[in-house]
């Protein structure tokens, strides 16, 4: 059977993180939903959490991957990038200021929401404490094909 025929879902992302308490914290401050925060083993935490409304969470713990911590990104769809961006300011949350154009390279990037407020146009973007960099995408009308 050929992949081309089988639905995938991304279902859970792994990021890495040097402390697992310091980042259940943060994740907990996005107001994330936490799924789960286990040790079935030795040397082994899974700690997962979900975005609201989203199908896909984010795991994170001891003895997941060798990744070094800081080193992951993800993108993160909303459907008013300003409302976005305000929400994670009143959270506490370092986040950027909002800005059109591609993410890179950074010089490409122009100040504010997209003047005519372009679907996929318009970002800001956040870090969790070790780094690990989260792209916030205002979506309003998907691409054919995309749910």
């Amino acid at each position: 059977m050929s992949t081309s025929t089988v639905t995938m879902n991304l279902e859970v992302q792994i990021i890495p993180v040097s402390d697992v308490d310091r980042a259940k914290g943060f994740y907990e401050q996005l107001g994330w939903r936490l799924d789960d925060d286990v040790a079935p083993l030795d040397g082994l935490r899974i700690v997962q959490f979900t975005p609201p409304g989203s199908g896909t969470s984010i795991t994170f713990g001891t003895g997941l991957t060798t990744a070094a911590p800081g080193s992951a990104g993800g993108n993160l769809v909303v459907s008013d990038i300003e409302a976005a961006h305000d929400g994670l300011a009143d959270l506490g949350i370092g986040v950027s200021d909002v800005w059109h154009g591609p993410p890179f390279p950074r010089e490409a990037r122009q100040p504010g929401h997209d003047p005519e407020r372009t679907s996929y146009g318009s970002f800001c973007s956040f870090n969790d404490p070790d780094g690990n960099l989260w792209f916030v995408q205002e979506v309003t009308t998907r691409h054919p094909g995309r749910d």
